[in-house]
């Protein structure tokens, strides 16, 4: 809604931009047509920086709903009940992320380090001779080893990975436990039960599993570990980004209320410029009222109440002279029952097709959809401040 909004005020504006305005009054000079026009201009360049930067904050809280149900889970924890605590930059989450990548690749190392022992015990038994170097297919004749082996696996590969600099080696210690399985599945499966060679690895994965489950865990508990910083920096990340475009929203919304007021300037000056409203116009006018619906026609009442405060906008029962009203004042209600009853279709009379009245008319939507971008960007900072300070459960 918000992007179509915008689209929409820009058109408006560019409308604005191309009426004839050297007939907007009999007041007017050369001077004030042409300074109307570079406001415009003006406008519609601030309209199109705004989008963007608008576009931008949209698309944040869109993703963010979006990925909430997968990160409320993290945010209960215990760790991140302090919702409120100072939110750290981008930058410093950068440097705490390299050093936390660093810290939990120095405690992977130890643990790969302990298995390396485990395994040098696996290696020495006497039993671990055939499978210390690669199957040698083509020298012993196994013709269908690899319509049956899928992976081969041996020590020394596994101890070359190990010692890999390049990294192309082990990132994790349940990979190395995964391919030492692997080596004696491996002969497991091509190996007759009765064979010698399936009975020495059966034995081998037997006591490795033994000695596996001592390392375990460690393992485990560096997982968590892992799991509990990943959780925490993604939630700080994600508070450091809603706080920037919170900021943001908030500048938006403050510039919109710079442009409504200029708007508002804008507005008002073209209008005092057009002709006044004539007695049929006006008797016209009182008859459109009559034919708004309840919505438009509270409304109505508004434009009313925005010129003249004492006047009782909200009370039940209203009584408005249309002959005490302001110049002003006609000219938004013309212009506003007659795009009220258009949409509704429901106007059966002529539109009025004067260069000043069409001025009038821009000049109104502009300020109509700056206003409806000001609540909108309202809504979006007290949303920011709500996500900011929700409460975990």
């Amino acid at each position: 809604m918000i992007v179509f909004q915008m689209q929409l005020l820009s058109m408006e504006c560019a409308d604005a931009s191309n009426l004839d305005l050297e007939n907007v009054g009999p007041r007017a000079n050369g001077g004030e047509v042409d300074g109307f026009r570079c406001s415009v201009d003006e406008l519609l360049m601030k309209i199109d920086k705004l989008e963007q930067r608008v576009n931008e904050v949209e698309k944040f809280y869109l993703n963010t709903s979006i990925k909430q149900p997968n990160t409320s889970k993290n945010a209960s924890s215990g760790k991140h009940k302090d919702k409120d605590k100072h939110v750290p930059g981008f930058k410093k989450l950068q440097q705490e992320a390299s050093r936390r990548e660093a810290a939990a690749a120095k405690r992977m190392q130890e643990l790969m380090r302990q298995f390396g022992t485990i395994l040098r015990q696996i290696t020495q038994h006497k039993w671990a001779w055939p499978f210390m170097q690669p199957v040698d297919v083509a020298g012993l004749g196994l013709h269908d080893y690899y319509e049956i082996i899928d992976r081969p696996m041996d020590f020394s590969t596994i101890k070359n990975q190990m010692e890999a600099m390049d990294g192309t080696g082990y990132k994790h210690v349940r990979e190395i436990s995964a391919d030492v399985r692997l080596v004696f599945k491996n002969a497991m499966k091509y190996n007759d039960d009765k064979s010698d060679v399936h009975l020495m690895a059966k034995t081998l994965l037997e006591k490795f599993e033994e000695k596996w489950l001592q390392l375990l865990p460690k393992v485990n508990e560096e997982e968590k570990r892992r799991e509990e910083e990943e959780a925490e920096a993604q939630l700080n990340m994600q508070l450091a980004q809603e706080s920037a475009h919170a900021k943001l929203a908030r500048d938006l919304c403050n510039e919109l209320y710079e442009v409504d007021t200029h708007v508002e300037e804008l507005r008002e000056m073209v209008v005092r410029r057009c002709r006044k409203i004539s007695i049929e116009e006006k008797r016209n006018l009182g008859i459109a009222l009559t034919k708004l619906s309840p919505d438009d026609l509270s409304k109505a009442l508004e434009i009313v109440a925005q010129n003249n405060p004492l006047f009782p906008a909200s009370a039940e029962e209203v009584e408005l002279d249309i002959d005490t009203q302001s110049e002003l004042t006609l000219w938004r209600l013309k212009f506003f029952t007659k795009d009220a009853l258009e949409v509704h279709g429901k106007s059966s009379s002529k539109g009025d097709n004067s260069n000043s009245a069409n001025v009038a008319a821009a000049n109104l939507n502009i300020s109509a959809a700056f206003r409806r971008k000001r609540e909108i960007c309202d809504a979006l900072v007290k949303n920011a401040k709500k996500r900011n300070k929700k409460p975990s459960k």
